[in-house]
């Protein structure tokens, strides 16, 4: 029987493509395994970012269930189409306005006596990072005050999720870079380059400690809860990065739950972690503050690979092999520029921020709200 694999289309449905036989495509038990991938992380996604309204609303009292949030709207088809009526303003500059003094918050919390290792912990807190996670999470806080009670006001224990989403990510950051030996993040050398592993490991437990301490003086149980998973989430999903499956649907189930505990789970949006994969073929390292096909280098397929393998099935053996072999690295990203593993990526990510919009929509119109909304195009079309 003649095999035949399957493609995304920007219409964000499986659409059959012609393609001669050969070994590794994938049959209609493939094309149901991969919707099965794919609808399930659908779902967690936008799981994700139920936790977090949980974790902003029950961060100030007698606010209403869940089910409250959903106000009745038309559904968003673009995603910088604001509807709210008043006049847009950028969402980075809208978020900032509660965000004044992040950095000297953060650094107060890691209030350190010993020079080395305050400036280790104090490395990534310098105000040049995008500090996206915080501003997602004061935009989203300000839609949920608009949408229960009209009040653009942030609360202190929501500008404090903040400052911890902030704090859990670079902390992540920091033993990331110790597991990929990484010599080079946001344009200057990594903590562990400088510092060495063993430092580098402790300045990030300093930092995570640092944020639970934050936590807990919250003194709400539920936010407790839901940040902690999100700590269990990124632990998890690090794992699932070191393995690997023989079995292709299973490898792209695998690809977009690891996707999910490590990025999603935090920023309850997994676009963000799909681009990242898109940029590592497509933009330079200077753009990117990084090295590109570090990825591949560090033996991991990512989207636009397992994309590209349904073209080229002498990639699973690199796969497999986690691209150890002389030239792998070289053979795989010219197999993946080749093929259209990069716009099936972008595609999957575009179908996921469609889905972050149809939730998002859901809350009374406000400018926080369609600040949210571009924010999903910005993650989908920026360069670095």
């Amino acid at each position: 029987m003649a095999s035949c694999w399957w493609r995304w289309r920007r219409g964000c449905s499986w659409r059959q493509a012609a393609r001669s036989p050969g070994p590794g495509s994938l049959g209609r038990a493939g094309l149901s395994g991969l919707r099965a991938a794919a609808a399930t992380a659908a779902a967690r996604a936008q799981m994700s970012y139920f936790n977090l309204v949980k974790s902003l609303t029950s961060a100030f009292p007698n606010m209403y269930s869940i089910s409250r949030f959903h106000h009745v709207t038309p559904a968003v088809c673009c995603c910088s189409r604001t509807r709210s009526g008043e006049k847009y303003t950028d969402p980075f500059n809208l978020g900032w306005r509660d965000l004044k003094g992040l950095y000297e918050d953060i650094r107060k919390e890691l209030f350190i006596s010993t020079t080395e290792l305050k400036d280790m912990c104090e490395y990534y807190f310098d105000g040049k990072g995008k500090a996206f996670r915080p501003i997602i999470v004061v935009l989203m806080a300000r839609a949920c005050n608009i949408h229960h009670n009209n009040s653009r006001n942030v609360q202190a224990s929501q500008r404090a999720i903040a400052l911890i989403a902030e704090m859990i990510h670079t902390a992540s950051l920091v033993h990331d870079d110790v597991i990929d030996d990484a010599s080079s993040r946001r344009g200057k050398h990594t903590v562990n380059k400088i510092w060495g592993e063993k430092k580098a490991v402790l300045a990030g437990d300093l930092i995570l400690s640092a944020a639970s301490v934050a936590l807990a003086r919250i003194g709400n149980t539920t936010v407790v809860s839901i940040l902690t998973q999100v700590i269990e989430d990124l632990v998890r999903g690090e794992f699932l990065q070191l393995g690997s499956k023989e079995n292709e649907n299973e490898r792209f189930a695998h690809y977009l739950e690891k996707t999910f505990k490590k990025t999603a789970s935090l920023i309850a949006n997994s676009c963000k972690a799909l681009i990242d994969d898109v940029l590592d073929f497509t933009s330079c390292s200077d753009r990117m503050g990084k090295p590109t096909s570090a990825d591949l280098k560090l033996g991991l397929a990512t989207g636009p690979v397992l994309f590209a393998c349904q073209q080229f099935p002498e990639m699973n053996a690199m796969i497999m092999r986690r691209f150890s072999s002389p030239g792998d690295v070289d053979r795989a990203r010219q197999y993946v520029l080749q093929s259209d593993g990069v716009q099936q990526t972008t595609y999957l990510a575009q179908r996921y921020c469609r889905e972050a919009v149809r939730e998002i929509s859901k809350l009374r119109p406000s400018p926080e709200r369609d600040a949210l909304i571009q924010l999903s195009e910005i993650v989908l079309t920026r360069e670095k």
